[in-house]
């Protein structure tokens, strides 16, 4: 059931009192640090993927040393087996890495998303009888025996970028064991302070082409020289002035929580529902562009924890921009 309406005015006031007062908390650097965890917890039964997450998915293969490894790029709309092309008008692109084995003639490929698709990532759901939202947002990696080009290089990317020995590969997958399992939790948002490329980052994404980026910059650090091509990356960002912390599950919505921006946080999220009719749809985005963009408010959930974000113009946008492909600190050998 939805929460009882509150007055979303009075509950900014109240943050900025307390920022005021000086009751916000120590000074933050910016961007606050993507938390690792020990461990990778059991999923909840409740949560569900639609689409089976890494269906085809086996072991990381150890390489002979002397191994050849050719390293591709791959990327390729968001959702392309079901919509074709439609994402990639956007620039809404997932991005992948794909390995060939020179000995065995072996190609793979590897790729991090989200357990229990975008939207269970991004929004929670509020379910009868808990008083916190209740997430379903891990992400992971996912490795299998096989590149489906035609899958990449219809609407998107399929190029050589790397070739590396059997002994980088090894070490390569030593180090996504250990990212795979203290890296848990999908973000979906970029969030800084202005569209400038110099703006102040406060949080940064954690998906898909992240990983990838940090599969290259580990590869280039063990050695690997990489082509010169330009690559390109999606972020969806969202523009804030300074965020402000809030809490996390138990110091808001526990026994002993703040009620008032208990409820706050449920009514924001409450229009991100999932629809059942078109018109329950386009209710709710007035709802949410009324929140967002007229009252400029947004609660973002990062790392466990809430914050308040005031939203500022452009309030939200798809980048497609590059990356440049990393230097590494090593000299290559053996390839």
């Amino acid at each position: 059931m939805r929460a009882a309406g509150r007055c979303p005015g009075l509950l900014l006031l109240l943050v900025l009192a307390m920022a005021a007062w000086g009751l916000r908390f120590p000074q933050r650097h910016w961007p606050v640090p993507y938390r690792r965890f020990d461990y990778r917890p059991k999923t909840d039964p409740y949560c569900q993927a639609r689409y089976t997450f890494c269906p085809t998915g086996s072991a990381v293969p150890v390489m002979k040393e002397e191994d050849i490894i050719e390293v591709y790029r791959l990327q390729a709309p968001v959702w392309e087996f079901k919509y074709g092309d439609l994402l990639g008008h956007l620039k809404i692109m997932h991005d992948a890495v794909g390995f060939k084995s020179a000995l065995t003639g072996k190609n793979y490929t590897m790729e991090w998303y989200e357990l229990f698709q975008l939207g269970n990532c991004t929004f929670p759901h509020l379910r009868p009888g808990m008083d916190a939202p209740f997430w379903c947002n891990q992400g992971a990696a996912c490795f299998y025996e096989g590149i489906d080009d035609a899958h990449w290089k219809e609407n998107g990317t399929l190029v050589l970028v790397s070739t590396i020995s059997g002994a980088m590969f090894n070490e390569m997958a030593k180090w996504v064991k250990y990212d795979n399992e203290t890296g848990i939790y999908y973000e979906t948002w970029t969030v800084q302070a202005s569209p400038d490329k110099k703006s102040i980052v406060w949080f940064d994404s954690y998906e898909c082409s992240k990983f990838i980026l940090r599969t290259y910059q580990k590869l280039a650090d063990l050695g690997a020289v990489f082509n010169k091509i330009q690559t390109n990356y999606t972020s969806i960002i969202l523009f804030s002035g300074e965020p402000i912390y809030l809490g996390n599950e138990t110091s808001i919505f526990g026994p002993q929580g703040n009620k008032t921006l208990a409820a706050a946080i449920r009514d924001f999220y409450y229009p991100f529902k999932p629809h059942k009719t078109v018109r329950e749809f386009f209710v709710d985005l007035l709802k949410i562009i009324h929140r967002v963009i007229l009252n400029r408010e947004f609660y973002l959930f990062y790392n466990l924890e809430y914050w308040f974000l005031p939203m500022k113009f452009p309030y939200l946008k798809i980048i497609y921009e590059e990356v440049p492909l990393p230097v590494g600190s090593k000299t290559s050998v053996g390839v």
